[in-house]
């Protein structure tokens, strides 16, 4: 099946199998590492992706879904060499540790900010509640949360 959708603001085709997930036709077809494969059952949020502006598990979604859709991955985020100023914000913070986890985070938190500029603890902890990492106390990540808020 050859589909046709605008990932990170370019127009991409791509041939893929029907039961294919966008986190497969991501990362293996489009050569976009950044999503990352942990759980497949989206319990995680390593795959976090935006699809047509919501924030989504891309192993929960199958690939033709996104057929004449838009995609923005953490890739897409930055403008240019210029880092998204989320990204900015965890590497300013020290919120980076295996980085396993970080792109689903910073995706998550980037749909955040654009949803509520300034966020209270428990909404970022709400928001944050789908995505997992095993190697922080999530001190940091929520730090990177709040210099992200205020550098908006």
């Amino acid at each position: 099946m050859r589909i046709t959708l605008t990932v990170n603001g370019e127009r991409r085709e791509a041939d893929l199998w029907g039961g294919e997930s966008l986190l497969t036709l991501l990362r293996d077809t489009l050569e976009l590492p950044g999503s990352k494969n942990a759980c497949e059952q989206g319990e995680c949020g390593s795959c976090s992706v935006l699809l047509d502006g919501a924030l989504v598990c891309s192993c929960l979604v199958l690939g033709a879904q996104a057929e004449g859709h838009e995609v923005v991955t953490v890739e897409g985020l930055a403008d240019g060499e210029r880092l998204h100023p989320v990204q900015e914000a965890f590497v300013q913070a020290g919120a980076v540790q295996c980085g396993f986890c970080t792109p689903g985070l910073v995706v998550a938190v980037a749909d955040l900010l654009v949803r509520v500029p300034d966020p209270s603890e428990d909404e970022i902890r709400e928001s944050l509640s789908g995505n997992l990492c095993r190697c922080t106390g999530y001190v940091k990540i929520f730090d990177a949360v709040r210099l992200a808020a205020e550098a908006r």
